[in-house]
């Protein structure tokens, strides 16, 4: 089972200028040997607003280097977690030139995913992305249907992260069509809010797509795993349940010593013993 556990690019170098979780420009590409070397077959690409088409993502030569890369280390990058989406998101602009601007690359992005076989956006719906009314919601609704053939014949999907509270995500999950849409389970940011395992995957747990590792504390920041309030093995357990076939992202806390490797891999193990547990 541990070709679907993968890790959120940029944990295994050094952090860009002490953020948890940003590009990394300087170490992008020695990432790939970094975890063929501990045996990790899956990345989830990180893409910031800053310098945006100038990510190798978005490029034709860098794009190239991406497949190159993959081949050589048996890498697969399966998923993007767009933190530009939650740093400029349209919907929340005024400006109808910005607006416009910025859909455009939400559309920029996907294309340039297709080219490299991504097949999962995720968009972060939480901190400043987080819909602040329903105006807001609406606009981003309609503009995913809107674009639902676009996202069809780039052969991707489009998977929300959100800090809505059970009922409310399957709510808003409901309204988008589940050929195309679905949503990232972050097993850390529900445990900071204080949400149960059990409700959410009853509320939309089909829905899920995608899995994010990590563990945080109730209102609070991210820790290692298993110094939070995160319920592992109830998420593992209620995942069974549902056959869950997807991918398990470690988006954890960095190494504290610089040793990158040792942790992802202590982390890689911990995943695998969750989910070899019998329920």
């Amino acid at each position: 089972m541990s070709n679907n556990i993968g890790f959120m690019q940029g944990r295994l170098c050094e952090p860009v200028s002490g953020k948890i979780q940003a590009f990394p420009w300087q170490e992008w590409e020695s990432e790939f040997r970094s975890a063929h070397e501990i045996d990790l077959p899956l990345m989830e690409w990180t893409l910031d607003q800053e310098n945006l088409y100038q990510n190798p993502l978005m490029t034709l030569g860098g794009q190239k280097k991406i497949l190159t890369l993959s081949k050589k280390y048996n890498l697969k990058i399966a998923s993007l977690t767009g933190d530009c989406f939650m740093q400029s998101p349209f919907w929340k602009v005024t400006e109808l030139t910005i607006k416009n601007e910025l859909k455009n690359d939400f559309l920029a992005i996907c294309k340039a995913c297709s080219s490299v076989d991504i097949e999962f956006v995720v968009v972060p719906l939480v901190d400043a992305g987080a819909f602040v009314s329903k105006s807001q919601e609406d606009e981003f609704v309609e503009f995913c249907i809107s674009n639902v053939s676009t996202f069809k014949k780039l052969d991707i999907k489009i998977i929300f992260e959100s800090d809505y509270n059970p009922d409310e995500l399957a709510r808003f999950i409901k309204r988008l069509p589940k050929e195309i849409f679905g949503i990232n389970y972050d097993i850390g940011n529900s445990a900071a809010l204080g949400y149960e395992p059990k409700e959410e995957f009853a509320a939309y747990g089909a829905r899920i797509l995608n899995v994010h590792v990590k563990d945080r504390v109730l209102g609070g920041s991210t820790v290692a795993l298993g110094l939070g309030n995160a319920n592992f093995e109830e998420v593992f357990s209620e995942l069974k349940k549902l056959n869950y076939p997807g991918n398990y992202i470690l988006q954890t806390a960095r190494a504290t010593d610089g040793d990158h490797k040792s942790i992802i891999q202590a982390y890689k193990r911990m995943v695998q013993e969750w989910l070899e547990i019998e329920h």
